[in-house]
């Protein structure tokens, strides 16, 4: 029986386990990427380790989301990514060079090796074919320290692309296709391969963008073949010695097909507040618009902006709107400006931000108060451009820079004659930004602003939790929701204490202090628990409040096992009804003895006198994390420290 792509890559890079989805097995890790709202706190894990050298063949720091220096805590953490970088082993992107997945693509990444990365959206890299999976930034600084990652074999799902787009019908289209027929957690515990003859017809830049949202999925990664495209690219810019040829066996099998289309497609948007949220441009109807903003880790490469330049030349931007344009990575920048395409986007009226993160995260260019934003970006959830009450739409940047011109969300195809925009035969290289590590790593000084506190350990796991039910939540529930990011708290991701105070903000204000004064207590939640961005601090900061377990309807992947990492206890009920019987400040009770068996384990509600089941679907080695009260004790306790 012949392989696909993800049985291939995990196969030649298994340490354990056996390849049968729904098994644990752990995997050899070939790179690692981070960016700084995550990077600071993995590398202080990574300290804590005592390894002096990444085991790695590549790891990469970048600073990108926090680069907004409205204070010195920003500063200072670059100075100490900078500087633990050069010491242990590791390329520092600096500020400026970009965002982290664009620069990745362009310069790191190789098809056929494993890249795991501190970021959610570190599947853009499998546009390259590889197999590109975020995780929390303890997993990361244990595969630095030359660990194992451990996962659960997904399920593989084909998608199948068959013609070809229409003008103006953008990559950005195609997930967004995907995500109305799976939804934001139809992808849990699978990989979404593709395949298909539609598939030579998208660059890779195009096939990131699909890759990258694939994130919205719920799905563990997602993976295009490495073909005479890929090798185009990174022909292009001058990788081609890294280029393997991989491509899934004729005969192989796969869980489930999707098939699309791509000749059916036309321009889509997803409406507020959920990336799944998914209908034609041209069924919303002419919505008015007050900002736009095009960029991101989805839509910010060299041929996306190009066409935009495109449409905007000669134009000018509607009276009221704001259009915002941020580059992704200083090679797609200076690009743009040597061969005037910037001087189009400039005259048009354009307002042109720094390569980074920024407005995705809620790091500036938030909209006015209910203002309509159409973005090219991967999230719109509820307050994430860090107005509260805007309405974000995703499109891609045809459809954005149409909006731009029309005031009203509008359909590309209005524009007339399509603009064709070919990925160049040479990109312009210049990897001055990217400083290697130190040779003689004695010579450096780890440099620690005042703003960098010691990491918190939690303590081993009591044979009896007790508290109160703290929040009850419904479905959804995003890393944004538990601990929100923007200008305002991000700035405070080195110091735990500190951010902690954040925690359900958005929901709850008194959260924090009242787990504080309850000494810690449980969390209740829908299904999906945890979607979105792989910020480990939504586990870290309510273990530091005392967190105990979080008892949900299900569980998104990255969250969850962070939740383990921490030494919280992530349980689903076994029967959902019991999820109604608990009201907000109901004192439960679970006995942790029987955390090894199979059979689950019983919560008494102390306030109602009743009790039901809950399981943890916990591996040994899960089980063995969280009673050492999480992986970094774990790993300690398992090298003798």
């Amino acid at each position: 029986m012949g392989q696909n792509i993800t049985e291939k890559i995990i196969g030649s890079h298994l340490l354990s386990g056996e390849m049968t989805s729904g098994k644990e097995i752990s995997i050899r890790i070939d790179q690692t990427l981070t960016q700084d709202a995550t990077g600071t706190m993995a590398y202080l894990q990574f300290e804590a380790m005592g390894v002096p050298r990444v085991k790695t063949r590549l790891s990469v720091s970048y600073v990108d989301h926090n680069t907004l220096q409205t204070g010195f805590e920003n500063a200072d953490d670059h100075l100490f990514l900078q500087t633990i970088a050069a010491k242990y082993g590791i390329y520092f992107s600096k500020p400026g060079n970009g965002i982290c997945h664009q620069v990745h693509l362009e310069r790191f990444g190789i098809p056929g090796m494993t890249l795991l990365g501190s970021d959610s959206h570190t599947p853009t890299a499998g546009g390259l074919g590889m197999l590109a999976i975020g995780a929390g930034g303890l997993d990361v600084a244990v595969a630095m320290g030359g660990g194992p990652f451990y996962l659960n074999m997904p399920k593989v799902t084909n998608v199948k692309l068959t013609g070809k787009l229409n003008p103006w019908v953008s990559a950005k289209d195609v997930i967004l296709e995907l995500l109305r027929i799976m939804s934001v957690k139809g992808g849990v515990g699978r990989i979404i391969e593709y395949s298909g003859e539609g598939v030579k017809t998208l660059s890779v830049p195009e096939r990131a963008t699909i890759t990258n949202m694939g994130a919205e999925l719920g799905a563990t990664t997602s993976i295009f073949p490495s073909d005479e495209i890929t090798l185009g690219f990174m022909k292009a810019q001058k990788r081609e010695k890294d280029w393997v040829e991989l491509c899934a066996d004729p005969d192989a099998v796969y869980n489930e097909v999707i098939e699309i289309n791509l000749s059916d497609l036309e321009p889509m948007a997803a409406q507020p507040h959920s990336p799944d949220n998914v209908a034609k441009i041209r069924e919303i109807g002419p919505l008015p618009v007050q900002q736009v903003v095009i960029g991101s880790c989805t839509n910010s490469s060299y041929t996306d902006l190009m066409r935009v330049a495109g449409i905007l030349k000669g134009k000018k931007i509607h009276p009221s709107v704001s259009l915002s344009i941020a580059p992704g990575s200083r090679q797609v920048f200076e690009m743009l400006a040597r061969n005037g395409a910037l001087a189009d986007i400039i005259s048009a009226g354009a307002r042109i931000l720094e390569t980074a993160c920024g407005p995705c995260i809620g790091m500036g260019q938030s909209p006015s108060s209910g203002a309509v934003t159409v973005r090219t970006f991967n999230r719109n959830f509820e307050g994430r451009s860090g107005t509260a009450d805007a309405k974000v739409y995703l499109a891609s940047p045809e459809a954005a820079a149409a909006t731009a011109l029309k005031g009203v969300l509008t359909d590309p195809r209005e524009l007339g004659e399509f603009i064709e925009i070919k990925t160049p035969d040479e990109f312009l290289i210049d990897d001055s930004m990217i400083l290697p590590p130190a040779e003689d790593p004695s010579t450096i000084e780890v440099l620690r602003g005042p703003n960098i506190k010691p990491l918190p350990v939690n303590k081993k796991l009591p044979e009896t939790l007790k508290g109160k039910a703290l929040l009850k939540v419904g479905d959804n529930i995003t890393t944004d929701h538990i601990m929100p990011a923007g200008a305002k708290i991000l700035p405070l991701r080195s110091n735990i204490p500190a951010i902690s105070q954040y925690v359900f903000s958005g929901i709850d204000a008194s959260f924090a202090d009242r787990a504080k004064e309850a000494g810690g207590g449980f969390i209740i939640g829908g299904h999906n628990y945890g979607q979105g961005s792989s910020r480990e601090h939504a586990a870290l900061a309510p273990m530091y409040l005392g967190i105990k377990a979080v008892l949900a309807k299900s569980f998104a992947r990255i969250h969850r096992a962070n939740l383990v990492n921490f030494g919280i206890l992530p349980l689903t009920f076994v029967d959902e009804r019991d999820y109604d019987s608990i009201a907000a400040e109901d004192v439960l009770e679970i006995n942790t003895a029987d955390l090894g068996q199979e059979s689950g384990l019983t919560v008494k509600n102390i306030a109602k006198g009743t009790e039901f089941k809950v399981r943890h679907d916990l591996t040994p080695r899960q089980v063995e994390i969280i009673k050492a009260g999480g992986l970094l004790n774990y790993t300690k306790q398992a090298t003798g420290d």
